[in-house]
């Protein structure tokens, strides 16, 4: 039929109309499959459990189910009313069997912790097995029919997600599940909100430097000594005050005022609460005004920052930070003026890259604000990108961890070193960065998973992904744990690598897949995936390329103070993205404040002390900002680092090389700490100055006795520095 433009274009109206009701469509689809399964599994668990009972009878079953009883028999064999004799099946080898033992009935679980409230049983299908499968090397595995381990029956008995993981006789904590049917459609549904690019700049503070050892104070273009009275934060602000009065921000860059008092507390962290709160006549802590909840004191043990303001009635309501400069690098003996130079250098870095660039207090918030500043404007995510459910969220806080910290001890190393030796990989997270899970995420049960053909529960697991798996270490192992535990204490793990050790676990999709390839037994019982997506490659390829540049200027400028300052900037580039990344998972912190008696207290808070008529309190802000809380991004990131310290594919001087704690022989890995391995045996991996690669920082020529602890770790560490340093200047010279 011919149609004139008039109508073809109304028909380009009608398509535009139709695409998004479909999409709609799609969706509520997908979601009634999702109840489907759900309501399915529920049917065939209280089936297994009916049919516990002495009396019970497969018709009566089937009837009230609304199955048939060959189904029912299916899934409680012993209701088979076939005569015994003749009761034999076939398994998928076609070997004869058995008839088998009645099905216990699903274990109650335990009541959810962390953020879980509501926690149905699972389904008693079995989980799907990736067990029993040859190791190979990565880059050439391919998920065969032949390597997958035969599926269990239907209706054998499945663990628990809520049972607890074992390592050895050793009960850990236990990590959420997700739930089952309205609950989990919860969890699996967007917020209501998105990230979106702002539309306005962030206001520049007024920031001074200053050494509290020696008083010297650089504001702006000046240089000044004050006199710093006994060092209390009133006393700090009052001669800071006096010479610069528009101050709003001031930078401790030598000394640590606030552990001066140190003995005299049981924790470091009682220490700098007490100095924080120390009264002054003309000071008081800032607690907020308006929507500002993130106001008032953070209590960290090396980076506090105290939040004051003036109890006079003329001044500007404007609030005043005393933060450390440890937040955003060491700056090594650095004088203030250095200092204030490596920022102006920091910020010449970045604004090459973004015009409407402002340093916030901390690298976090500087982190965040710059990346919403790379949010599309274009293209599918133009929109903004979506933010996960509250649920989900508090789901993926419990249950991905950060960094692996791990320091292996006699037998699995010997109790006297030969040599230790350190290699650090160069700006890691930079290396995770281009690609991240975006949006709403699929949901695969360990049944949906078993269904799947051998390439598409390839392509899952190579996915952005986010798996809770039974893990069995194989016979015969003898290297490094390769999957996080949850170990006992609110937020520990530990890395199992004994063998016959099992245990419940929650990993990304790298990690899960490096096992597997490596022949470690994998139940997969649950699993998330999400859309691959680019959110974090623009805001970190722009990192990338300031890092690069003040880099090159720290290594090749002719004079020492302009390298120095070059390097503290560059530092300073690598704290912007790492607590970038960490503030994606940002969680409520505590902050305290004091207020005099007879005052009313702020709601909800805890109150720590009573001092000379002034009571201190604490309270839990409130969630950072949820607009911009994407912990799906940082578990990824985090995830695909645990796992390149393993093992990863580098560039090598004539054909590309695999490093990592794999590539070395079993025994000779001491220790793992974030981005860095120490080692027994120097593996001279090659080196090209590139993010994520592996640089060696430190060699120390035994014997030596082995690290007891992380602090006899870290003072080898930092002798096997020196010496590197000092044999590499030897070869130089």
């Amino acid at each position: 039929m011919k149609i004139d433009l008039k109508v073809y274009n109304e028909k380009l109206v009608r398509l535009r109309d139709l695409r998004p009701e479909i999409a709609s469509a799609r969706k509520a689809v997908a979601k009634a499959e999702r109840e489907l399964g759900t309501l399915t599994a529920q049917r065939d668990q209280a089936v297994a459990e009916a049919a516990g009972y002495e009396k019970a009878n497969a018709s009566r079953l089937a009837k009230a189910a609304g199955m048939g009883q060959a189904e029912v028999v299916e899934i409680a064999p012993h209701l088979d009313p076939t005569p015994a004799a003749l009761r034999k099946t076939h398994d998928a080898t076609g070997v004869e069997q058995a008839d088998t033992a009645p099905s216990p009935a699903a274990p109650e679980p335990p009541a959810g912790e962390g953020v879980v409230q509501e926690v149905v049983a699972p389904e008693p299908a079995v989980a799907a097995t990736l067990a029993d499968m040859p190791s190979v090397p990565p880059q050439q595995v391919e998920m065969g029919a032949s390597d997958m381990a035969p599926a269990p029956a239907s209706g054998a008995a499945v663990p628990s997600n809520e049972e607890p993981s074992v390592i050895g006789e050793m009960p850990a904590r236990v990590l959420p599940s997700l739930p089952e049917g309205a609950a989990a459609a919860r969890f699996l549904d967007l917020a209501p909100t998105k990230s979106t690019r702002p539309n306005f700049k962030q206001e520049a503070r007024h920031t001074v430097f200053l050494d509290t050892d020696t008083g010297d104070l650089v504001a702006r273009d000046q240089r000044v000594r004050v006199q710093l009275g006994s060092r209390s934060p009133g006393e700090i602000l009052d001669a800071i005050m006096a010479l610069a009065p528009q101050t709003q921000r001031i930078y401790v860059t030598a000394g640590a005022p606030w552990h001066r008092d140190e003995a005299r507390y049981s924790t470091k962290k009682d220490a700098v609460m007490a100095w924080l709160n120390i009264p002054s006549p003309r000071w008081t802590a800032d607690k907020g005004r308006g929507k500002d909840t993130q106001a008032g004191h953070f209590v960290r043990p090396n980076t506090p920052v105290g939040r004051y303001k003036s109890t006079a009635t003329d001044r500007k309501p404007h609030g005043i930070e005393i933060r450390s400069i440890h937040e955003w690098f060491d700056p090594e003996g650095a004088d203030p003026a250095v200092v204030r130079d490596a920022f102006r250098g920091l910020w010449k870095a970045l604004v090459e890259h973004w015009n409407d660039v402002v340093l916030m207090g901390s690298p976090a918030q500087t982190g965040r604000d710059l990346w919403t500043r790379t949010i599309p404007t274009t293209g599918r995510w133009a929109g903004g990108y979506p933010v996960l459910s509250a649920e989900l969220r508090g789901l993926i806080h419990a249950t991905a961890g950060q960094g692996r910290v791990e320091l292996l001890t006699p037998p699995r190393v010997p109790d006297e070193l030969p040599a230790l030796i350190e290699y650090d990989r160069t700006f890691a997270y930079a290396k995770h960065c281009w690609r991240s899970p975006v949006g709403e995420p699929r949901r695969l049960t360990g049944t949906a998973f078993r269904t799947l053909a051998d390439k598409e529960k390839e392509k899952a697991l190579r996915a952005c992904s986010h798996w809770q798996v039974r893990v069995t270490v194989p016979t015969g192992w003898d290297h490094i744990g390769l999957l996080p535990a949850p170990a006992p204490g609110e937020r520990d793990w530990h890395y199992p690598a004994t063998v016959g050790a099992t245990f419940t676990t929650w990993a990304s999709g790298p990690e899960v897949f490096t096992a597997w390839s490596r022949g470690w037994k994998i139940e997969v019982l649950d699993g998330l995936v999400w859309q691959e997506g680019k959110p974090l490659d623009e805001w970190a390829t722009r990192l990338k390329a300031a890092w690069a540049a003040l880099r090159s200027r720290s290594e090749l400028h002719g004079d020492p103070r302009e390298r120095t300052v070059a390097y503290l900037a560059s530092r300073a580039i690598r704290a912007i993205l790492l607590h970038g990344v960490g503030a994606f998972a940002a969680r409520p912190g505590m902050v305290t404040g004091t207020t005099p008696e007879g005052e009313q207290l702020p709601d909800g808070v805890e109150i720590l002390g009573q001092h000379d008529g002034t009571i201190t309190w604490q309270r839990r802000s409130d969630a950072s900002d949820e607009r911009n809380s994407h912990p799906e991004f940082a578990m990824y990131v985090y995830g695909s680092a645990r796992n390149a310290l393993l093992e990863m594919k580098m560039r090598g001087d004539d054909a590309p090389v695999y490093v990592g704690a794999l590539h070395v022989p079993a025994g000779s890995v001491v220790a793992v700490r974030v981005d860095a391995i120490y080692l027994t045996e120097d593996p001279r991996w090659p080196y090209h100055g590139q993010p994520g690669e592996y640089l060696k920082k430190g060699h120390l020529v035994g014997p030596m006795p082995h690290p007891r602890s992380e602090d006899d770790l870290l003072r080898l560490r930092n002798e096997g520095r020196r010496a590197h340093r000092a044999a590499q200047a030897g070869a130089i010279s």
